[in-house]
């Protein structure tokens, strides 16, 4: 069972700073541009602790000094206080729509090994960014970066016990997004989160190296008790069967291929896929209206000369003698981005896990109008469009064991840094909720 609790963090002192101000984005979506942005809107931005300047290992006691001055000048404080923070971001849906508001909360998970099944992954991580986010952890023996993970209430159980919330602060980002913070300090809503939280298993959304970076950390920090904060991580949580949860779809724009023939990828589609092609020249609104229709086992492939494809799944077609998806997990073959690995950018085209591992001939857009534009002017060789992948299927895949392939997901927006702050100090306990 998932072990979650309330937090007691530091927080920004909205005396003295302006919270929109202060906060950045998780540190692996920051380019150095934005990084110098977010670092000129206020001296005291979170950028320059999650994203030191300095080489070397030296950044890392920059951002441990930078952090000891903001908390010695009152600029972070300590909320001594059990609560969890709710969290809501409203925002209109990449490519338009109405507005949506995603409902969550920050608090902690108690770390545990990944093979337990109690936290789950749905993608393969890296080495070079945890390794990286492990040094900061040993320097500033603080987690900065909320990770951001699904737990499963589809009857809705939670939605009162969030509700029970006093707000803090309400702003908007240069990007749309409405946040807005509230803390839940009421003791029988905090026990509800608890219990209901513990009920489900957890599933990683975003955040697959902040947490397994934390998770050793936490291994080579001994004489821990049980409760010590280095056990805990710190997270968004939001209800995975939430209809106002979006996922949305990440394209793979394929590049520079030894060799690539638009006749003998169709071709070698049509073993799985039905084939039909669009007119020449369509937009990338036709296309993705056609796998609106469709819903899931459909792909659309684009050419640079203005040909396209729909390629969707053959009725009847067994998978599971297919020579790359019939070694998949049968949840992982029914997935649209499943196919697409495994049915074709791998047998078809030759781009195998390790070439897809170090992005060596994959993009992933998320603006399809855009892609395909840059596909027209010459970038590129092909380019796959696709529906989001639901959130269901990514459980049923990480319930099998499995992951799903890179950017599987595209969930929006992303969670903010700076809202709250974990430290992971040896002699400080996290309150039972």
């Amino acid at each position: 069972m998932a072990d979650i609790a309330p937090l007691t963090p530091l927080r920004y002192d909205l005396a003295k700073v302006a919270l929109e101000k202060v906060v950045a984005p998780p540190y692996d979506v920051i380019s150095p541009v934005e990084r110098e942005e977010l670092a000129a809107r206020d001296p005291y931005n979170v950028v320059k602790l999650i994203l030191p300047e300095g080489e070397g290992d030296a950044k890392y006691a920059r951002a441990r000094d930078l952090f000891f001055a903001w908390r010695t000048d009152g600029v972070l404080v300590r909320d001594q206080e059990p609560a969890f923070y709710r969290y809501d971001q409203t925002f209109t849906p990449p490519g338009g729509g109405k507005a949506v508001t995603r409902r969550g909360f920050l608090g902690l998970v108690k770390i545990v090994p990944l093979d337990q099944k109690i936290v789950m992954p749905h993608e393969r991580t890296l080495s070079g960014p945890k390794l990286d986010r492990l040094k900061l952890f040993r320097a500033t023996k603080t987690n900065f970066s909320p990770g951001f993970l699904l737990y499963s209430d589809p009857k809705r159980a939670l939605d009162q016990a969030l509700a029970h919330a006093r707000e803090l602060a309400a702003f908007d980002t240069t990007d749309g997004v409405r946040h807005a913070v509230a803390k839940i300090t009421d003791r029988e809503a905090i026990r509800t989160i608890v219990d209901g939280v513990r009920a489900s298993s957890l599933l990683i959304a975003d955040g697959h190296h902040r947490y397994e970076t934390a998770l050793a950390y936490m291994n080579e920090t001994s004489g821990l008790g049980d409760r010590s904060e280095p056990r805990y991580f710190l997270e968004f949580f939001a209800n995975g069967d939430d209809p106002d949860l979006l996922v949305f779809a990440t394209h793979r724009h394929v590049h520079s291929l030894a060799s690539f023939d638009w006749d003998a990828l169709l071709k070698g589609a049509a073993e799985i896929f039905d084939v039909t092609p669009f007119p020449p020249g369509a937009s990338a609104d036709v296309y993705l209206a056609a796998l609106k229709e469709k819903k899931e086992h459909a792909l659309v492939a684009c050419g640079g000369d203005g040909r396209a494809a729909l390629l969707t799944l053959k009725n009847g077609a067994d998978l599971s003698t297919h020579r790359v998806l019939g070694q998949a997990v049968p949840s992982l073959r029914r997935t649209d981005v499943g196919l697409l690995h495994m049915g074709i950018l791998e047998p078809v085209l030759g781009i195998t896990r390790e070439m897809q591992a170090a992005k060596s001939n994959i993009w992933y857009p998320q603006d399809a109008s855009a892609a395909l534009r840059e596909l027209k002017s010459g970038k590129g060789q092909v380019l796959f469009l696709m529906n989001g992948t639901p959130v269901r299927h990514v459980r049923e895949v990480a319930e099998e064991g499995e992951v799903m392939p890179q950017k599987s997901t595209f969930f929006y927006p992303k969670v903010l840094t700076g809202l709250c702050i974990h430290t992971l100090e040896d002699d400080r306990t996290v309150a039972v909720g």
